[in-house]
């Protein structure tokens, strides 16, 4: 190989390695999987239970609600709670199915179906329909404290409820998320679901999100309790109408307002969507990954640069080095091998408690470069999708 190819891949290399390294030496350990709702104490009871309103947009999901509606409408929250769910127009029998559902829980009058109406110019599907059951629970007429917006294949723990609330009360929270327990069993989850979380933590490291001194703010949209207030004074959901990453942009505005908490969840709240093959999580990351960049193919294609040296590179260097060395330039390959088994450890190391977190062999963790190249890939066909007009419906 020529020396300056030799050069440049030797630099392009130590790079990898240091940012890999950066990442683990950064005091916001976003890669460290913390911190975890269920391993703190459970906080005491408030001295009165305020009112709550549970909101789930739902739209086409009659397969899923047996499996998560039943365990909302358990909630043993001991203060006025109530269930609000938005039908957005489904065409499988949603509505019939959670009214079903409530009724053979004998929890009936929990739960109102709300019909949503016609999606109207600038709004993203979920927000509109997440707004008209915000609206819905403040026309109730009880004074409502909290709104808990939540997924409909979100399963929740009956206690769920009581401690986001307790713990909202106690440390003055204007929104309290829990990052949901994703499913992680077929080999396209083992894969691709602990790096999903893993980025979003790089993305937006909770430590970060939940200090009131830094500007860093986040939610997930599964499961967000938020004071009806704040978000009132915030401007509503109007003020997020035509968001379609709606999660992360809730909590930047709700973080004008007051503190946020951000943590993952255990299991508590746990996500119940399948994803046994690549094509359904190529599907879910495409929808918002070109909007994540701002839908500017300048940083498209930064980001993929940077997907290419941090996940690519390291692995590619191994065998490069190799080659190197047997074609007459042995120490050039012994530093190429060293730096790629180097970086590609350095990931390795910081995938590792992603992988712990689900339960996963530690040589899932040293997959990580191909979930980032795929990630990659999903990166770019969001961009190509956006450029042919193809727009998120939901």
């Amino acid at each position: 190989m020529p020396t300056a190819l030799l050069i440049a891949l030797a630099a392009a290399g130590g790079t990898a390695l240091a940012a890999w390294l950066a990442c683990l030496c950064d005091p916001a350990r976003a890669w460290d999987f913390r911190p975890v709702a269920e391993d703190a104490a459970a906080p005491p009871a408030p001295a009165a239970w305020p009112a709550v309103c549970i909101v789930v947009p739902a739209r086409n999901e009659a397969t899923v609600l047996p499996a998560t509606l039943p365990a909302l409408l358990a909630q043993d929250y001991p203060g006025d709670w109530g269930i609000v769910l938005v039908d957005d127009r489904s065409d499988d029998g949603t509505a019939e199915v959670a009214q079903r559902l409530a009724r053979e829980a004998g929890r009936g009058e929990r739960l109102h179906v709300l019909a949503g109406a016609s999606l109207p110019d600038g709004w993203a599907g979920k927000v509109w329909a997440m707004a008209q059951g915000v609206e819905a629970a403040g026309a109730s007429g009880a004074a409502l404290r909290y709104v808990l917006l939540t997924d409909a294949d979100i399963r929740h723990v009956p206690g769920s409820l009581a401690r986001l609330v307790a713990e909202s009360e106690q440390d003055g929270l204007a929104l309290n998320s829990r990052l949901a327990l994703l499913r992680c069993v077929s080999r396209a989850e083992k894969l691709l679901v602990p790096p999903f979380v893993l980025f979003f933590n790089l993305l937006y490291p909770m430590r970060r999100v939940n200090d009131p001194r830094s500007r860093a703010a986040a939610a997930a949209g599964g499961c967000v309790l938020v004071r009806a207030d704040a978000l009132a004074r915030a401007g509503g959901m109007q003020a997020i109408c035509g968001e379609v990453i709606d999660d992360v942009n809730l909590g930047r505005l709700i973080k004008t307002e007051g503190v946020l908490r951000l943590q993952l969840s255990r299991g508590d709240v746990a996500s119940l969507r399948e994803y046994r093959t690549l094509g359904p999580l190529w599907h879910m990351v495409r929808r918002t990954a070109f909007t994540e960049l701002r839908h500017s193919y300048t940083l498209l294609a930064v980001a993929v640069a940077g997907l290419l040296l941090l996940f690519a590179l390291p692995v590619a260097l191994v065998p490069l080095g190799i080659a190197a060395a047997v074609t007459g330039s042995p120490g050039w390959g012994a530093a190429l091998a060293a730096l790629g088994a180097a970086g590609w450890l350095a990931a390795g190391a910081v995938a590792r408690p992603a992988t712990r977190f689900f339960g996963l062999a530690a040589g899932w963790a040293f997959a990580l470069p191909l979930a980032g190249v795929l990630y990659g890939g999903m990166t770019i066909d969001s961009g190509r999708r956006h450029l042919q007009g193809r727009r998120r419906a939901w």
